[in-house]
């Protein structure tokens, strides 16, 4: 039987849900609930109504687990440990302009992305969907990727000025955090914050002497730059990348690059190293590390999880695995379900102390796939160098994705729930671990 299509999903569910239920699919007509509650559930857009619907079609929550999960994560502050705030739609006739103008590939890619992190600042219709996403999700704080990957200071510079740029201007929405007491504000003002993630750490290739190329250490962490990839897939001067069949470990250079974050008071995040440069990370590090967004290789082995072994040594420097959103990488049913079970492998066997929820997703514009019609195909282009994966032919379906769309985070929390966490454990899990490995890492 093929799968119903999202549309036919949320109509069954809104015929035959339960009070609850209609509530948390944004049903007007559900009873009323409580204010945090309702600003979860009351005025989803279509989208995110189909992406509710995929996530209650998975779970299947009855009307105590969901509306009990709903108030937890309402009241809790809920902090994404590596992920990416809503997306714009594009501005399909500039690109299209450029394109036609002759302009080179970096400039598109730059007006793309540029556009996706920054247009709903100055477009009012890009702007509702943006704050309408924030709303939905009830996520306090996402530690934001912000630097394009790599180790080049002028590449990382990039999506640093774009989101210091939004959140410069809109924040009495969303505000920028480099400490555990900045995201706390947030929460109690009823608004939202970024806490950057550079992606690389920034290194200027010059190799003057170990110090002299680690300086750029602290200047990010003054621009407010908390978290850095060591590696992203391939190898560098700090070790192997996850995708790498070496899996050499982290080099001499890369023990030095850890105490300097450390010192600085950057994490070091080795979600894209290999399980060697992880292990050795961890073991090096006088400070939290952690893989934000990776996913448990007892489960499935793949080139982003980590080994117990690896798990173990994370969750001894103190830091944390952040479970991803991303099927292929959880595997078995792929969805919503089998997030949580990595989540409760970690739980079982490290702790709920040393888990968190990464998602590597995020929330696009409706209106996104319109404007991307408008712009001429640019034709075959070769691999990014950054781009090491190796061939995966696991089928992903709507359900699954739609299951662990970002706009779903409170149905994450409802999971927990269902899986018989406590309240305790639940607010670490969504967002009390990250909140206390930001505050270790910068004593």
């Amino acid at each position: 039987m093929k799968n119903p299509k999202p549309h036919q999903t949320r109509r069954h569910f809104l015929q035959t849900a339960s009070a609850a239920t209609a509530l948390a699919l944004g049903n007007s007509s559900a009873t009323a609930a409580p204010p945090g509650v309702e600003r979860l559930t009351q005025r989803l857009n279509p989208k995110i109504s189909d992406y509710r619907s995929a996530a209650i079609e998975t779970l299947k929550p009855n009307d105590r687990d969901l509306q009990h999960g709903l108030e937890l994560h309402a009241d809790a502050i809920v902090f994404d440990s590596y992920g990416f705030s809503p997306r714009a739609a594009v501005d399909g006739d500039v690109i299209k302009s450029a394109i036609e103008a002759g302009a080179s590939s970096a400039e598109i890619d730059d007006l793309r992305e540029d556009a996706g992190m920054t247009r709903y600042v100055t477009n009012a219709v890009e702007q509702q969907e943006y704050r309408d996403a924030w709303r939905a999700s009830g996520v306090t704080c996402i530690f934001q990727n912000a630097g394009e990957e790599g180790q080049d200071p002028l590449r990382l510079l990039k999506r640093l000025a774009r989101f210091t740029y939004v959140t410069d201007l809109m924040r009495g929405f969303v505000s920028k955090a480099v400490t555990p007491g900045d995201i706390l504000q947030a929460k109690k003002e009823n608004r939202h914050s970024l806490c950057f993630t550079g992606n690389g750490v920034p290194l200027t290739q010059q190799w003057v002497s170990v110090q002299d190329e680690l300086r750029y250490v602290k200047i990010f962490y003054q621009l407010g730059i908390r978290m850095m990839h060591l590696t992203y897939q391939r190898r560098n001067m700090i070790g192997d990348g996850c995708a790498e069949k070496a899996n050499a470990g982290l080099s001499d250079f890369g023990h030095s690059a850890i105490a300097e974050m450390n010192r600085v008071g950057v994490i070091p995040d080795c979600a894209h190293s290999g399980w060697q440069t992880s292990l050795e990370a961890a073991k090096s590090s006088s400070k939290p590390v952690v893989a934000s967004h990776s996913t448990v290789a007892a489960i499935h082995p793949h080139i982003r999880s980590k080994p117990d072994e690896v798990i173990r040594a994370i969750a001894d420097s103190g830091g944390y695995l952040g479970v991803c959103c991303i099927s292929r990488f959880l595997r078995g049913s792929g969805d919503l379900n089998q997030l949580l079970n990595h989540v409760d492998y970690i739980v079982e066997k490290f702790g709920a102390e040393h888990v968190a929820i990464g998602t590597d997703v995020a929330y696009t514009s409706q209106n996104d796939a319109t404007e991307r019609r408008k712009i001429p195909s640019r034709g075959r282009r070769r691999k990014d160098f950054r781009s090491l994966w190796p061939d995966d032919p696991f089928p992903t379906t709507s359900i699954m994705s739609g299951s662990m769309a970002w706009t779903n985070w409170p149905l994450f929390t409802v999971g927990l729930v269902q899986r018989g966490h406590s309240d305790e454990d639940i607010r670490k899990i969504i967002g009390g671990n990250v909140m206390r490995v930001l505050g270790d890492s910068q004593r």
